[in-house]
């Protein structure tokens, strides 16, 4: 009433009630015989009665918990089946890739570099369609040559990347140097590359829109971005492929290993270990994975490269491309034949002595009479130091090295391009592989592993920029009296050394 003085239903409530008491008065005798009709529970059997309520599972939990497909309900059955059926197709059509792989290397060195020629124009198409599709409705009709100028600058790019590998290969064939065409095309590749990016550049400033600089030239950006993590990342990979076959196969098949791998150890042992969240961008990746992953890489990329180095497939460099693949016969590379490796000393020095003299192929060497030899039972010696003296590759060890790139370096290629995915809100950027979505879901890793290939191998095995062949070139690109200068420079040279 003193809420709401006005209002007739609670002024008239309490005389309501007093009413319905003075009509139905309630005598002892029929109280005592409504609870005899209902007696009263005892403190056990209610306990008992909660007990039972507690451990009664209502049917919204009983559906939301995970067990045998009697105890789920029809969209968690369906759910699961969804995720059966997705990983059989990412199996199946993961070992399809596979197979093709293999064949087109095996079918020779031209039809992997057109494989990866491919693989390029769809990596670019993929991710310039990103944001196409973001911002369809803003440029069509009103941006003119939008999708037009994005594929100029990729044409562009391919023919003064491309076209200076190819002027590279004819450089390191001796038997092209006689051709006109040759010596034409390599004065004028630079010449005309020019003149094209010219051209582009002025179509790109022309199509310019007043209302729409901003995006056109954030467009623009993308669009360069895309270029240096596509043809620029890519630049050296044909160059990789004709050093050999090892060069190209070795570092792809490392990033798949490690991929398959984290990924297995992620789901088996993610969060256990570590439960932090290894990576805010891409919330699903897991230390143990990627941890896992890269012991994993360790091991097989040994191994692998101790395999692939018995074939001359593999191990031979090749100078021309051919149609029909030739059988490859050449002189094996001093880092595909195995030889004696002595680990440093300094690494036994914080183990127990007792413990090294258990490892296999150990030698212990002593201090006899001022001379250090090994060990001879029943002689009194000081001891000096252990070597463990082993057989292997030396290419054993550049696979390490690289090993270590793929597991620590590369998967920051597929963190990027999910971060690329959620900026764009976006689960895969295609759908021609089903299972894994687009070219560039499976390449991802790859850009910067075929960089680090071409970088580790000019620098720890073969500078490939510099051959006999090239400086023949050179040689008789220059003219008469330079080319007199340069023996008399050269016998000296050999005169001194």
């Amino acid at each position: 009433e003193r809420l709401n003085p006005s209002s007739n239903l609670l002024q008239t409530m309490p005389a309501t009630r007093r009413s319905s008491r003075a009509a139905s008065p309630a005598t002892p005798r029929s109280r005592a015989s409504s609870r005899s009709k209902s007696p009263a529970k005892s403190p056990a059997s209610s306990r008992k009665a909660l007990k039972l309520d507690a451990e009664t599972p209502s049917p919204s939990a009983s559906s939301s918990k995970k067990g045998p497909r009697s105890a789920m309900t029809g969209d968690a059955v369906k759910k699961d089946e969804g995720k059966r059926q997705k990983i059989i197709t990412r199996v199946v059509y993961g070992a399809l890739m596979v197979i093709g792989f293999l064949f087109v290397m095996f079918a020779g060195h031209v039809y992997l570099c057109a494989l990866v020629a491919l693989v390029e124009v769809l990596l670019f198409k993929e991710l310039v369609k990103v944001r196409y599709n973001a911002h369809l409705e803003t440029i069509e009709n009103a941006v003119p040559l939008f999708r037009t100028t994005q594929w100029a600058w990729f044409l562009v790019s391919i023919y003064y990347t491309y076209g200076d590998f190819l002027l590279e290969l004819l450089k390191n064939n001796e038997r092209t140097h006689a051709t006109a065409i040759f010596w034409k095309s390599s004065q004028f590749h630079s010449l005309s590359s020019f003149g094209l990016y010219s051209a582009v550049f002025v179509i790109t400033v022309v199509t310019l829109r007043k209302d729409f600089i901003k995006f056109q030239l954030n467009q623009l950006c993308w669009t360069v971005c895309v270029l240096i993590l596509t043809v620029g990342q890519l630049k050296y990979i044909m160059h990789n492929i004709m050093n050999g076959l090892f060069w190209f196969t070795f570092p792809v098949l490392l990033v798949v290993i490690n991929d398959i791998m984290a990924y297995v150890c992620g789901m088996s042992m993610g969060r256990k270990l570590f439960p932090g969240v290894f990576l805010k961008l891409s919330p699903n990746k897991t230390w143990e994975g990627f941890i896992g992953g890269g012991i994993f890489t360790l091991i097989f990329g040994w191994y692998l490269a101790g395999y692939l180095a018995k074939f001359t497939w593999m191990t031979c460099p090749v100078d021309t491309l051919s149609i029909w693949s030739p059988v490859l016969e050449c002189e094996v590379d001093s880092n595909f034949v195995g030889g004696n490796f002595v680990f440093p000393e300094q690494i036994f020095d914080f183990i127990p002595n007792t413990l090294i003299r258990g490892l296999p192929n150990v030698v212990e060497y002593c201090e006899v009479g001022g001379a250090i030899s090994p060990c001879v039972s029943g002689e009194n010696g000081n001891h000096d130091h252990f070597e463990v003296v082993t057989k292997v590759l030396p290419i054993q060890l550049h696979a390490i090295s690289l090993a270590i790139f793929a597991s620590l370096v590369a998967p920051f290629g597929g963190f990027l391009a999910s971060g690329i995915k959620r900026a764009y809100g976006i689960k895969d950027f295609d759908s021609i592989i089903p299972g894994h979505g687009g070219m560039m879901d499976r390449m991802d890793c790859q850009f910067l592993m075929a960089l680090c290939t071409w970088v580790h191998y000019n620098a720890f095995v073969k500078m490939g920029t510099v051959s006999v062949t090239k400086l023949l070139f050179m040689f008789k690109s220059l003219p008469d009296d330079e080319q007199k200068e340069f023996l008399e420079r050269a016998s000296e040279f050999l005169k001194n050394n």
